[in-house]
């Protein structure tokens, strides 16, 4: 472990060192050097993560963890908060998985990016967004985790809001921003509650006293620190920004839904497993809110038109899956699906991106159609995170799913394992209708379009690969259950001793699980093969139900009501006009208004004339000679 201690510093050091030389100087190095710069210090993190994850994992089972402090960051009175890290077993895949997903969209952003007048401004955002999340996932307490936490908030709402002369960029970037502060306030206030209780927000330090705490206020805490990972890992009902980011660039969005920013929530929830473990109201709430957002973000995505919102709705629909193992004590099975999530998403919406730049931008599905053979290397690789996707074997979704929802059923939470099996069948059946929509069938983009469609160039091509590599592989680490995954993640997580359970069972939920998914796509290919011009008529004459989706259960719609507009309302009359108008300025005005009337007054004073003079003048002295008199008298 003695390599780990040295480099684990440089694992986020050395991103964040290149953003900044990035934001200074490269706009001169030029799009060639930018990109190399970004990517190899995002290489290098990765080699340095790799050697420390081979440390941990060769490192004896008592001693995977080692703590490399930095200096003392806040000391007042009894709090003490330590800048330190913490290279353990949770935090090493992490700190894998962040730099080996954000160097291939590093990679992958040299060959879309072309063209882009300010690329060092670009790479240095991704830099910055790579060396917060590291810093999170290694933070050694709650605070410096905090850090992390609201620097991939910020690089969040920069990336998202990159091309900011579009407004709806910036008003995506805004809305990031806002409703992130939300969940962020309630993680915060928990933060607080951790130290009030505890006496620290060290990991090492409060974690093994939680069983001595009331459950109650292990309960307070949890549901806390869970409001944050709501609005970080966008769960309902603070789900309502993700979909909008996608006007940022395409990496930018992998990025956040594969390897950054929205795992964040997930990560903390696993970090802090001891506390939830003891707390089953806050578990319960876990739960339930993952297997509620799984099931009805999976919906919402049926109805989506635009390429990259469907991939986006998936998003949160799958990161309630791994909020639905959290909350039936599965931490590790939500890890493992993290893990795995990681490469099929980030595959997806690189092939989306794709997609986009043979089409010009295009990310309206209705506009796409026949692609299968004009993009042959972007078909086959989205068919393949397609089908992880969807969780058909042996790729790498069907392990990690079928682990969330085998133990929710284990377990006895059947109502969530009926929630994430309905999940299930829709995933399947909204990727197998992007599926064909988008690559079966004619062409329906114009005959002008139709004969510039060329394949990505292979900067763009062989990252895709790599991430198709990953999604067919990766599942394999979960074989059998109870697996490496689980026996290695043991000493981080507080993991249950599962009920015990028949073999058998075990093996019809799988089948059940892969039944379901095949379901969904063959439902998918008859549907929309059968009937090509259905998502034209489904758009021209659109069912309440299908309006009720494509708007988001009008959840926006909900928030202007009750939020926007009140706040806007609230700013124009109170804030505005009666604060600034009537009051700042009012003030301003007055004393004004004030100097200028005792000017005037002053100004009759000085007229030049003698004889007005010599009358004030003599005035003066009568009532200086008055005010003698009448104070003698009144003297004596």
């Amino acid at each position: 472990m003695g390599n780990a201690s040295r480099l684990l510093p440089l694992i986020p050091l050395i991103p964040g060192i290149s953003s900044l030389v990035l934001a200074l100087f490269g706009r001169a190095m030029g799009r060639a050097w930018a990109g190399r710069l970004a990517s190899g210090a995002v290489g290098a993190s990765l080699v340095l993560a790799a050697i420390g994850f081979a440390d941990v994992t060769g490192a004896a089972p008592g001693q995977r963890a080692i703590t490399v402090q930095l200096f003392e960051w806040v000391a007042a009175g009894s709090f003490h908060a330590r800048a330190a890290l913490v290279l353990d077993p949770l935090s090493s895949i992490m700190a894998l998985v962040v730099t080996g997903v954000g160097f291939v969209i590093h990679v992958y952003s040299q060959g879309y990016m072309v063209g882009e007048r300010d690329i060092g401004r670009y790479f240095s955002y991704l830099n910055l967004f790579i060396a917060f999340m590291l810093l999170l996932v290694l933070a050694e307490n709650l605070l410096f985790m905090f850090v992390g936490w609201e620097g991939v908030g910020l690089c969040s709402y920069l990336l998202i809001g990159f091309w900011f002369e579009r407004e709806t960029a910036n008003a995506a970037g805004m809305k990031a921003f806002i409703v992130n502060r939300i969940g962020d306030f309630g993680f915060l206030i928990g933060i607080l509650m951790t130290f009030v209780v505890f006496g620290t927000v060290s990991f090492a330090e409060f974690l093994p006293l939680v069983p001595t705490q009331d459950a109650r206020v292990l309960n307070a805490i949890g549901i806390l620190l869970f409001v944050g990972a709501i609005g970080k890992s966008a769960q309902i009902p603070l789900h309502v920004w993700l979909p909008d980011a996608m006007v940022g660039p395409t990496p930018v969005s992998a990025l956040i839904h594969a390897a950054t920013m929205v795992t964040a929530g997930v990560y903390m929830v696993a970090r802090t497993a001891p506390l939830y473990a003891e707390a089953p109201m806050a578990l319960g709430l876990v739960g339930a809110i993952g297997a509620v957002t799984a099931l009805l973000a999976a919906t919402i995505a049926l109805a989506q038109e635009d390429l990259k919102r469907v991939l986006a709705y998936s998003t949160v629909s799958q990161l309630g899956y791994m909020f639905l193992a959290c909350g039936v004590g599965a931490f590790s099975a939500a890890i493992f699906h993290l893990v795995t999530h990681a490469f099929f998403k980030a595959l997806l919406f690189l092939c989306a991106g794709s997609v986009m730049h043979a089409l010009a931008g295009e990310t309206n599905i209705r506009k796409m159609g026949g692609l299968r053979e004009r993009l042959p290397v972007t078909y086959r690789t989205f068919v393949m995170g397609t089908l992880a996707l969807a969780g058909i074997p042996p790729f790498a979704g069907f392990f990690s799913k079928d682990e969330a929802l085998w133990s929710a059923f284990r377990e006895g939470y059947f109502l969530l394992w009926a929630a994430g099996l309905a999940g299930a069948f829709l995933t399947a059946l909204y990727m197998g209708r992007l599926w064909i929509l988008v690559f079966e069938g004619r062409f329906r983009g114009g005959s002008e379009t139709a004969h510039a469609l060329p394949e990505s160039p292979p900067s763009m091509t062989w990252p895709l690969w790599a991430l198709a590599a990953g999604s067919a592989v990766v599942g394999f680490i979960g074989i059998p259950h109870h697996s490496w995954i689980e026996t290695f993640l043991a000493p981080s997580l507080a993991v249950r001793t599962p009920r015990p359970s028949s073999m058998y069972v075990e093996a019809s939920l799988m089948i059940l699980n892969v039944v379901i998914a095949a379901g969904g796509l063959l439902l998918a290919r008859r549907v929309y093969s059968a009937e090509p011009g259905l998502p034209e008529t489904m758009v021209k004459e659109p069912g309440r139900l299908h309006r009720l989706l494509r708007e988001g259960y009008r959840v926006d719609a909900l928030y202007d009501v009750l939020i926007v507009r009140p706040v806007l309302l609230l700013s124009r009359v109170v804030l505005w006009r009666a604060v600034d108008r009537s009051l700042v300025d009012g003030s301003i005005n007055g004393w004004a208004r004030l100097v200028r009337v005792g000017g005037e007054g002053l100004r009759l004073s000085q007229s030049g004339n003698l004889r007005l003079y010599l009358f004030f003048l003599f005035a003066g002295v009568m009532a200086l000679l008055g005010w003698m008199i009448l104070g003698t008298t009144w003297a004596s």
